[in-house]
């Protein structure tokens, strides 16, 4: 039986050795693309803080309005936005933060204190935002990928990733063939009004911001209807952002 074992365990190793990558594999391989593509590991390992502004249209019931907005990361769990924009002819002014296991929110001076769903739901919009950008987050175990074939976005041919979450919902990444880098995300998400919708992200026009390239034109749609355009004006990494960043707002 041993003269058996040997040749027949040889056959089957070469035949691993020789199959294709698994799932994980090839979709590890599509990410460590799009990470020499943005910059590589080093200089991405630096948004571990991070800062960006930004400027664009809203579009909320047919009605259009400018908006700008700027955001501040010092980790998965430590986040703040501010959005300016103009509603119906009415200025108003929005802050969202997130410190670990607390968040809160100021829309247009009422502030309150985020429950469990609304703090869930931002973070998934954090990381949903976040890992196109940052990307090495995708590598940590809370995460996990799987190839999910290639589709045609626009003229480009796209390799897709399907991913979970820390929240162990998924959302679908697309990476350009030719470039390695983002240009769509594909997720379900909690809209304006509390209710589920499809969402839709593209990435355009992407330049470097330093050392980091990262998409500047951002636009989202939602079940087919454009909400959001968005340009990126600036975008750095932080060696250390004050903790009071991250304390309740007024």
């Amino acid at each position: 039986m041993r003269r058996f074992a040997l040749p027949l365990l040889a056959l089957m190793l070469a035949s691993v050795l020789n199959s294709p990558l698994r799932a994980d594999d090839k979709a590890m391989a599509i990410l460590d693309k799009a990470i020499a593509a943005a910059g590589g590991a080093e200089n991405l390992a630096k948004l571990k803080a991070a800062s960006w502004k930004a400027e664009g249209t809203l579009n909320f019931g047919g009605n259009e309005s400018e908006f700008t907005t700027s955001g501040t990361t010092a980790g998965p769990d430590k986040m703040r936005t501010e959005f300016e924009g103009n509603f119906g002819g009415n200025p108003f002014k929005a802050v969202t933060v997130i410190s670990g296991d607390k968040g809160w929110r100021n829309f247009a001076g009422m502030a309150s204190e985020l429950d469990a769903n609304d703090l869930a739901n931002e973070k998934r919009n954090f990381y949903l935002s976040w890992t196109p950008v940052a990307l090495l987050p995708m590598k940590d175990a809370a995460f996990q990928l799987a190839s999910a074939g290639e589709e045609k976005v626009g003229e480009k041919t796209a390799d897709v990733v399907k991913i979970t979450g820390p929240d162990k919902k998924d959302f679908k990444l697309y990476f350009d063939r030719e470039s390695g880098l983002p240009i769509k995300q594909v997720a379900n998400v909690i809209g304006f009004m509390g209710e589920e919708a499809a969402q839709e992200t593209t990435y355009g026009e992407y330049k470097s911001f330093g050392d980091i390239k990262r998409s500047a034109l951002v636009e989202i749609s939602r079940d087919g209807q454009k909400i959001i355009e968005q340009t990126i004006t600036e975008f750095k990494a932080l060696d250390k952002v004050d903790d009071a960043t991250f304390t309740e707002p007024e």
